[in-house]
């Protein structure tokens, strides 16, 4: 009887040790690496759109940055600065009139000019910072600040540029501060008056130099 109980155990006790046994832990899952993100190369500025921004009757001046582009002379183009005596350095040529011109007739002078040191060239004048033409805007508007004159521009359009009076602006008591002959004079400006079509002879024409005082 001893015999049969111990064989009995002998058979029962692996069954229970087996059925105890822990089953394995499925493996977790490595997400495969993924592939380094590409850095964004910006598109290159093509000169013809930025000089679009640029009235095409704009006078140059000095402290005005110019791109002068020849086409079939890479080495020849170069960006300059307009100095204060009006004129600009270019390799060859060496000076060259440029305030008091236009864009294109600054381009015809450089061709002309060239012509002398190159065969047919093609010549390009890219005015990329206005510097010496700015109007000045403060107080209650959003985004008061120096602003390039590339054109004709009016009051209302300066302050649409600065993004509008602010809430509490005193819309009635805009200001133009002019120096003309060492002389300031003050013009003044109803926002309220003009954006109903009243006295529009108050939305004048700016000119460089002029300071937009809104209260």
């Amino acid at each position: 009887m001893r015999s049969l109980v111990i064989v009995a155990l002998g058979v029962l006790l692996p069954a229970s040790v087996f059925a105890q046994a822990p089953t394995p832990a499925p493996q977790a899952q490595v997400p495969a690496p993924q592939a380094p993100a590409q850095p964004t190369v910006a598109a290159p500025v093509d000169p013809a759109a930025a000089a679009a921004a640029v009235d095409p009757t704009y006078v140059i001046g000095p402290d005005d940055v110019l791109a002068v582009l020849f086409w079939r002379d890479k080495d020849t183009s170069t960006d300059v600065v307009v100095r204060p005596d009006g004129k600009i350095t270019l390799p060859l040529m060496n000076d060259i009139q440029a305030a008091g011109l236009t864009p294109d007739q600054l381009r015809g002078s450089i061709q002309k000019t060239s012509e002398k040191y190159f065969q047919d060239p093609n010549v390009s004048v890219v005015v990329k910072a206005v510097n010496s033409r700015k109007v000045y805007v403060t107080g209650a508007v959003a985004r008061p600040g120096p602003y390039p004159l590339t054109g004709r521009t009016t009051v209302l359009q300066m302050l649409a540029q600065a993004g509008g009076l602010g809430d509490f602006a005193k819309k009635d008591k805009v200001a133009v501060l002019r120096t003309e002959n060492g002389q300031t004079q003050r013009y003044t400006f109803n926002y309220k008056d003009v954006i109903q079509g009243k006295k529009l002879e108050q939305n004048i024409e700016l000119r460089p130099g002029d300071t937009i005082i809104v209260p």
